[in-house]
């Protein structure tokens, strides 16, 4: 594993390319705008920069603080994310809540996608993955009914 970068690293090394490969993006045939979502593992202490790359969304790992995200973003950009992974190795009532807690913290309106803040673990039960989709979607009519 190679050392985390500095600010200064992460904004030449990383971020600038990102931000130039998404200005190369031409438009669909049909003259849409593609659509991108950047992802930067640890990198919740830069989401005020990555929001500003060109890309429509920012993928959030489990350490950044979903509502506290929302807050700093605004609706400039969606957010995708963000349970820990490991979550999914737990019993079935910890699996609803913390999916639960992650809907809650993305709030009521449009800009969330629910995501996993960093791949699946191969030893995931697939009963409990079907607990998290099941909740997610019960919590999200639910929110947005009440909006």
């Amino acid at each position: 594993m190679g050392r985390p970068l500095t600010t200064r690293g992460y904004l030449a090394h990383s971020l600038d390319p990102m931000r130039a490969v998404l200005s190369a993006l031409h438009p669909a045939p049909d003259g849409r705008s593609v659509p991108a979502i950047v992802f930067t593992k640890g990198g919740g202490q830069w989401l005020d920069a990555i929001a500003t790359c060109g890309a429509q969304c920012v993928g959030l790992d489990w350490t950044v603080d979903l509502a506290a995200a929302r807050k700093r973003v605004g609706e400039r950009v969606a957010l995708q994310g963000n349970l820990d992974p490991i979550v999914l190795l737990a019993d079935a009532a910890t699996v609803a809540r913390e999916a639960a807690a992650v809907v809650r913290a993305a709030g009521p309106l449009p800009g969330h996608v629910f995501n996993l803040g960093h791949g699946i673990v191969p030893a995931t039960p697939p009963d409990n993955v079907a607990v998290l989709v099941e909740t997610v979607h019960r919590e999200s009519r639910a929110l947005r009914a009440g909006h």
